[in-house]
C-alpha cells in the first residue's frame, strides 16, 4: 500500500526563495483579487482522538475562489508578476480591474496541466483581461476540459503523457510567441516556475495565521503531496523558515505510478530520477514523472520522509474526509487532495508490523499535531462518487 524512505540527504536548510517575507507579499497580492477569502482550516479533533494523535488540521482548498482547487494561487501570482514586469510597475501597484487596458493587445499565456493548474491559469488570464491556451495529457477527464473551456481558454488534449505535454506546450509557446506559465523548470526556464511555487505559500501563511489566531500549537508534522514538487517545495520552504527546519517533521507523499521524488531520495547520490511511461493514477494532479529543479534543493535538503502510495490510499483519504465522525466537519476532497489523509489514517490504524515501524520512524504519537493540505475538491465528480459512494479502490 505504501513505501517509506527516510531522506539520507537531509541537511535542515532553509531557502531564500521561500520566506515569510515573500509569503507576506504573495498573500497581499492574492488579497487584492475580487472574491478573495482565506480558505478554512478545519480541526478534526474527533478523528485525531480516534486514531491516536493530538490534533489534525486540514486546509480545505476546495473553497479557493470558487475553483475547487489551490492551483490558482501559483498561476495568478506568476501572471501578476509577468504583467507587472511587462508594465514596469511593482506588483503591489497592479490593479486587476485596469491592467488589461494598459496593454495594446492581450497577451496569450499557455501551460500544460493535469487539470487544476490549467484551470488556475485560465481563470487568472480571464480576470486580468488576457488569453490562455491550455494543453492536457491523454486520458484527461472531460470534466477538467470543460471547466477550463468555461473560463474562456482554449483547451487541447494531447496523445502523450504529462511530461511530454509540458514539452509540447513549451514548443508551441516558442513558435507562436506565447508566454509559457509552467509549474516545473528546466535549464533557461526558472523564473516563472519560482513565482508559481512562491504563490502557493499563501496556503501555508493563511494556515499559520489561523493557528495563531486560535491560540493553537504549532504543527509537529506537516504532510505534503507532490507531483513535480512545486507546491511541496514552496510550502516546505515556508515552514522551514517560520518554524525552523529542525522543529517539525515533514512527510512528502506521491502516487506509486509517478514517485519521482521518492526514487530520487532513494539514490546513492541524490540525483533527480525521472519516471517515464503512462503514469496512470487516479491522482491526476500528482501524476508527474519529473522533479521540478526549482524546488528540488529544498525538498532534498529539508524533507524528512518520502512516501510512495497506491491509489487505494488516496481513495481511503477521500472517504475519511467525506464521512466525518460526529462533531467533526466533513471535507469534500479529490484524489490528489486526500492522499495525505489516507497516508495518515493508514499509518495510524494498520496492524502490519512494517507500517507500525513506519509510524515509529516518523514519530507519530498521541502528542503529534498534524497539518494537512487538502488541495482540491471533487474536480472529477463522477469518480468522486465511484470512490466515496460505491467503494472503488478499497484498502
Amino acid at each position: 500500500m505504501i513505501k517509506l524512505q527516510s531522506n539520507p540527504f537531509y541537511k535542515g536548510l532553509t531557502s531564500q526563495l521561500f520566506t515569510d517575507g515573500i509569503a507576506a507579499e504573495v498573500l497581499a497580492f492574492h488579497e487584492k483579487i475580487n472574491g478573495y477569502d482565506a480558505t478554512p482550516l478545519v480541526s478534526l479533533k474527533k478523528l485525531a482522538s480516534h486514531i491516536g494523535v493530538k490534533n489534525i488540521f486540514v486546509k480545505d482548498e476546495s473553497k479557493r475562489f470558487g475553483l475547487n482547487a489551490f492551483k490558482v494561487l501559483g498561476g495568478s501570482y506568476a501572471l501578476g508578476k509577468l504583467l507587472a514586469e511587462k508594465l514596469d510597475v511593482p506588483i503591489t501597484e497592479l490593479d486587476f480591474k485596469t491592467v488589461g487596458t494598459l496593454l495594446p493587445e492581450p497577451l496569450t499565456f499557455t501551460t500544460a496541466t493535469a487539470g487544476n493548474h490549467g484551470t488556475g491559469v485560465a481563470w487568472a488570464a480571464r480576470e486580468l483581461g488576457q488569453k490562455a491556451v491550455v494543453f492536457m495529457p491523454k486520458g484527461s477527464a472531460q470534466a477538467s476540459v470543460d471547466r477550463i473551456k468555461s473560463l474562456g481558454a482554449a483547451c487541447i488534449v494531447t496523445d502523450v503523457n504529462y511530461d511530454d505535454t509540458v514539452r509540447l506546450a513549451s514548443m508551441e509557446a516558442d513558435s507562436k510567441g506565447w508566454t509559457l506559465v509552467q509549474d516545473t523548470a528546466w535549464k533557461g526556464y526558472v523564473k516563472i516556475p519560482s513565482w508559481i511555487s512562491q504563490g502557493y505559500m499563501t496556503m501555508a501563511k493563511e494556515a499559520f495565521d489561523q493557528l495563531a489566531t486560535r491560540g493553537e500549537g504549532k504543527p509537529t508534522h506537516v504532510f505534503l503531496q507532490a507531483g513535480v514538487g512545486a507546491m511541496a517545495g514552496g510550502i516546505l520552504g515556508y515552514c522551514a523558515d517560520v518554524l525552523g527546519p529542525r522543529n517539525f517533521t515533514s512527510i512528502i507523499a506521491e502516487p506509486a505510478a509517478a514517485d519521482c521524488l521518492f526514487r530520487s531520495v532513494s539514490t546513492d547520490d541524490g540525483h533527480r530520477v525521472a519516471v517515464t511511461g503512462s503514469l496512470n493514477s487516479i491522482m491526476a494532479g500528482l501524476a508527474c514523472g519529473e522533479v521540478n529543479p526549482v524546488t528540488w534543493d529544498i525538498l532534498r535538503d529539508t524533507g524528512n520522509f518520502y512516501i510512495s502510495a497506491d491509489d487505494s490510499i488516496a481513495a481511503a483519504g477521500m472517504r475519511v474526509l467525506g464521512n466525518p465522525l460526529s462533531g467533526d466537519t466533513g471535507i469534500i476532497s479529490g484524489e490528489s487532495g486526500a492522499l495525505n489523509m489516507g497516508v495518515l489514517y493508514y499509518l495510524m490504524t494498520s496492524a502490519e508490523p512494517k507500517i507500525q515501524q513506519y509510524r515509529a520512524q516518523i514519530g507519530l504519537t498521541e502528542e503529534s499535531e498534524i497539518l494537512i493540505f487538502s488541495t482540491e475538491g471533487d474536480t472529477n465528480p463522477a469518480r468522486y462518487r465511484s470512490i466515496v459512494w460505491d467503494g472503488m479502490l478499497p484498502l
